[in-house]
């Protein structure tokens, strides 16, 4: 006996891609992934090729790793995908200590991300097509 499959929690239409450890703070992140969100995914990845955050290039690693994703596993067309949905969430935090005057010392705290992009093919209206 096995386990019953899991459900797809995406529409058949979406496909996602997931960056687990990004070395970056979430509120930093956050700034690109809203930067993109909405975008076509072809001027969404210009967007990032000439920005000049340095996540940038984390933030296009995972949105080309969904268009593959969708091209590859769910057969979706490439020219009408859509950045759905872009977001970010808090990974751990590297807790270090900093030395200051009269011998105290400060707490610095190293955040790390969590990055998902789902991309959505865009329905064509019908009377486009005609």
């Amino acid at each position: 006996m096995s386990k019953q499959k899991t459900e797809r929690k995406l529409k058949d239409n979406e496909a996602q891609a997931f960056a687990s450890v990004v070395q970056t703070t979430p509120r930093k992140l956050n700034l690109i992934a809203g930067m993109i969100r909405g975008m076509g995914a072809q001027p969404a990845l210009a967007a990032l090729t000439f920005s000049r955050k340095r996540a940038a290039g984390d933030v296009k690693k995972v949105l080309q790793a969904a268009i593959a994703n969708a091209e590859n596993n769910h057969q979706l067309d490439v020219d009408r995908l859509v950045v759905a949905e872009a977001f970010v969430g808090g990974s751990f935090k590297l807790k270090r200590f900093h030395a200051r005057a009269k011998g105290r010392g400060v707490r610095v705290e190293k955040k790390w991300s969590n990055l998902t992009v789902i991309v959505r093919e865009r329905a064509e209206a019908a009377e486009e097509t005609k």
